[in-house]
C-alpha cells in the first residue's frame, strides 16, 4: 500500500492500467440507433473494457506525441481507481474496500468511430496515457460519484463532465469486471470519458482537473513529419 500512495508516479510504476469505454450515459447517447444495428443489435450488455500498455504511461508535464499524418490528438479527463487490494469477484457493497485511492488521468486518443471493438492502433500510442502523480486515499476523496472533471487546452476550458453521469458507478464497474477478472494492487481502471472530447494539436499544452484529486498538465509535441501545428512547446 506504501508503494502504491508514492507521492511520484515516477517511482512507483502502475502495474497494469484499464480503460473502460461507453461509461457514460452521454458518450453512450451521442451513438444514437447505431448501437441496435448489426452486427450487435443492443447496447453493450457489461463493460467494454481496453488496455492501456506501458508504452503509453507518462507523467506530469511528460510529452504527448502527435503521431506523424496526424492532424490533432483528443485528451480524456477521466478518474482512475488505484487498487490496494486484489479484487476477485467482489460485491458492489465491498468493491470500495479494495480501493487504495484515486489519481487524475488524461485518456488520450486519436479521433475514430470504433467503440464495441476498441481501436488500439488509435488508443495506444507511445504517451497516450498520463498518469497524475497524486493518489487521493479513498476515505478522503470525497463523493465520487459527484466528481468534476474539467479539460483545458492553453489555459481555456474546452471540455467538462461530472462523474454523476456514469452508466456504471465505481463500486457497479469494480463488482462487473471482478465477476470475471482479478484486479491487482497497483492496477489502475479508468472510470472513463464523457462524449464531446475537444481536439488538441501540436504547440498545444492540455491540463487535465479534478477538483479534490488534483491536476496533471501535459504538452503536445509534433513528431516527425507530423500535420499541423508545430509550435514550440
Amino acid at each position: 500500500m506504501r508503494g502504491i500512495l508514492a507521492e511520484s508516479c515516477d517511482s512507483v510504476a502502475p502495474r497494469a492500467v484499464y480503460g473502460v469505454l461507453l461509461n457514460f450515459r452521454d458518450e453512450l447517447a451521442a451513438l444514437g440507433n447505431a448501437v441496435d444495428q448489426k452486427p450487435y443489435n443492443q447496447p453493450p450488455r457489461g463493460p467494454v473494457l481496453y488496455v492501456k500498455p506501458a508504452n503509453t504511461w507518462i507523467g506530469d508535464a511528460g510529452r504527448i506525441p502527435l503521431p506523424a499524418g496526424e492532424s490533432v490528438v483528443e485528451p480524456g479527463a477521466t478518474l482512475g481507481i488505484v487498487f490496494g487490494r486484489t479484487a476477485t469477484r467482489v460485491s458492489e457493497r465491498e468493491a470500495t474496500e479494495y480501493v487504495a485511492g484515486y489519481c487524475v488521468i488524461n485518456d488520450v486518443r486519436l479521433p475514430h468511430t470504433s467503440f464495441y471493438r476498441p481501436a488500439l492502433r488509435q488508443l495506444c500510442r507511445d504517451g497516450f496515457c498520463a498518469i497524475g502523480a497524486r493518489v487521493v486515499a479513498h476515505d478522503q476523496a470525497g463523493d465520487v460519484a459527484a466528481l468534476t472533471l474539467r479539460t483545458y487546452i492553453n489555459g481555456a476550458l474546452q471540455h467538462e463532465s461530472n462523474t454523476a453521469g456514469l452508466v456504471r458507478s465505481v463500486p457497479r464497474l469494480i463488482a462487473d469486471i471482478t465477476e470475471f477478472m482479478t484486479l491487482s494492487p497497483g492496477d489502475i481502471l479508468m472510470l472513463g470519458v464523457a462524449a464531446g472530447r475537444p481536439a488538441a494539436r501540436a504547440g498545444d499544452r492540455i491540463r487535465i482537473e479534478v477538483p479534490g484529486i488534483g491536476a496533471i498538465e501535459n504538452p503536445v509535441v509534433a513528431a516527425d513529419g507530423a500535420a499541423g501545428n508545430r509550435r514550440a512547446s
